[in-house]
Parts: structure tokens; C-alpha cells; sequence
């Protein structure tokens, strides 16, 4: 059976799990890219992920062929099948909505674009907003947001607005095509079983930080 088939027949019961360390794998191989490393072993990459040899192996294996026994791995090879896999390779259009700060900062990070996600409108409901250029993009005003998914057929979205908007932003996101949304709004969305969300909860995280800071501080004190 070919690689691509073997893609084929397994895209639709790879464990989520493994989905979400391929980020982990393609961002240590760039790295040693950079650095001109051009083979890595097994143990070393997995080592590297917090996982064991095995399950990287079985992580790959859903995949394809990858690597030579006694030798290990091809960074530059191993890269460019992993940004094909996860579709860094193709570009990915997208709509922001929300223009505050963290909005601005979303809309001028660059490392989007590198992996493939390029943001090509902004909108916004503030009159105070509409009109500014961020990163060489005019804020929108929200109104037109449905009709610009729809014309320029759009499939993903993120949402940096307050969370007593965020859903109904998010509805007539669903409603206009969009089929993936990165969600910064301190709330969780429901949308179609056929729509994918990754909610970025920075509050929560920072909580979970001060937490375990604080907990270190009173174990450090017993």
C-alpha cells in the first residue's frame, strides 16, 4: 500500500493525541534544521517530545514510512513530510475577528504566515477602529463579515472578542462556511460537529501558572 493511500485510510481514526504532538515534532525538527543537524535518532526526537521511541514510532506509523533503522531520521526530510501532513505547505486564508490589542498583536504576528495561516481581513464593530490599517489590512466593519466569508470562500476564522459577543460572532462565522475557528474569548463555543474549534484560554493559563508558582512557594516553605 502507497504512503498517500495509507493516509487515505487512516485520516479519519487518528487519535487526537497524536494530532496534537505533531506541532511538538515539526517545531524541534525546525529548530535543528536551523542548526544544519541533518539526522536525528528515534530516541533523541522522542526524548525530546516527552514521550517514548515506540510511540513515536506508532505516532508516525499512522502516516506513513518514515526513517531507517540503525540510522534514525532525515531532519529535512522528516520536516517537509510533517508540514505536509499537517498542510503547512498550502496556505490557509483567514478572518479576524476582533481588533483590540490582542487583536492587533494576532494580526501582526508573522509566525502565522510561516505556518501557512494568512489573515486576509480584519473586522471590527468599533466606529473608533474601522478604517485603521494593521499590518497592511484596513479594519472592516462587521457588518460586511458574512458576505466576505462567502465571497472569498473562507474556511477559518479567530475570534478575539468579548465573550458576550463571541458566540454570535461564531454563528454567523458557521453560518457564512467558516469550518475552523481559533477562539482567544474567555468562553467555549458550541458550533456543528462538522466545524472545529481550538478555544486559547490565556486567563486560564496564567491561573494555572500562578497556581503552581504559588504551590512551589509553600511546598519550598514545609
Amino acid at each position: 500500500m502507497g504512503q498517500n493511500d495509507q493516509r487515505h485510510r487512516n485520516k479519519n481514526k487518528i487519535p487526537m493525541v497524536v494530532i496534537k504532538r505533531l506541532p511538538l515534532y515539526h517545531r524541534y525538527l525546525s529548530l535543528l534544521a536551523s542548526r544544519d543537524i541533518n539526522r536525528i535518532s528515534s530516541a533523541e526526537l522522542a526524548a525530546k517530545v516527552g514521550i517514548t521511541p515506540s510511540q513515536l514510532r506508532q505516532d508516525l506509523s499512522w502516516f506513513g514510512s518514515f526513517g531507517q533503522q540503525g540510522y534514525g531520521y532525515r531532519v529535512q526530510e522528516l520536516l517537509g513530510e510533517i508540514s505536509k501532513i499537517i498542510g503547512i505547505d498550502q496556505a490557509v486564508p483567514v478572518v479576524l475577528v476582533g481588533a483590540g490589542h490582542l487583536g492587533k498583536a494576532i494580526a501582526n504576528y508573522q509566525n502565522f504566515e510561516r505556518k501557512g495561516f494568512v489573515i486576509k481581513a480584519i473586522f471590527d464593530n468599533n466606529p473608533g477602529l474601522i478604517g485603521l490599517v494593521v499590518n497592511g489590512l484596513k479594519i472592516r466593519n462587521i457588518t460586511g463579515l458574512k458576505h466576505y466569508i462567502q465571497q472569498e470562500k473562507i474556511e477559518m476564522g479567530i475570534i478575539t472578542v468579548p465573550a458576550e459577543v463571541a458566540q454570535q460572532i461564531t454563528d454567523e462565522m458557521v453560518a457564512a462556511g467558516i469550518k475552523g475557528i481559533l477562539n482567544f474569548a474567555p468562553i467555549s463555543l458550541n458550533v456543528p460537529s462538522d466545524v472545529t474549534v481550538e478555544h486559547v484560554h490565556i486567563g486560564d493559563s496564567l491561573m494555572v501558572l500562578k497556581y503552581m508558582i504559588n504551590h512551589s512557594k509553600i511546598k519550598e516553605e514545609e
